[in-house]
C-alpha cells in the first residue's frame, strides 16, 4: 500500500459497531486478503512440487490466516493432478521479541 493510498469509505463495508468510531477508512478489503491468501497457496503448491509440506502457525495472532491458507491447500490438493502430503503443527510463543 502506498503511503499516499486514501483507502475506502467504510460505508462500503460491514463494520462492527464495537469499531465503528475506531476506524476512519478501510486500506484492504477482506476479499483482496482473501484473493491473495489463494494465490498464496497456489505459489507455496507450486514451488513445493511434490514435497511433503508442514505447515507450522504461530498461535494467537496467525490462526484464522493460517486455516484459510490451509483450506485452499486442501482444494488444490484434492483437486489437483497430484496429492501432497501436509504435515500441520501448531506454536505458541511467548513474546516476539
Amino acid at each position: 500500500i502506498k503511503d499516499e493510498e486514501s483507502g475506502y469509505n467504510k460505508t462500503l463495508f460491514c463494520i462492527p459497531k464495537h469499531y465503528e468510531e475506531d476506524l476512519e477508512r478501510v486500506f484492504i478489503p477482506h476479499g483482496l486478503i482473501l484473493d491473495r491468501t489463494e494465490r498464496l497457496a497456489r505459489d507455496i503448491m507450486q514451488d513445493m512440487g511434490s514435497h511433503h509440506i508442514v505447515a507450522l502457525c504461530v498461535l494467537k495472532g496467525g490462526y484464522k490466516f493460517f486455516a484459510d491458507l490451509l483450506d485452499h491447500i486442501k482444494a488444490l490438493n484434492q483437486n489437483g493432478d497430484k496429492s501432497v502430503p501436509v504435515t500441520v503443527d501448531f506454536v505458541r510463543i511467548k513474546s516476539y521479541c
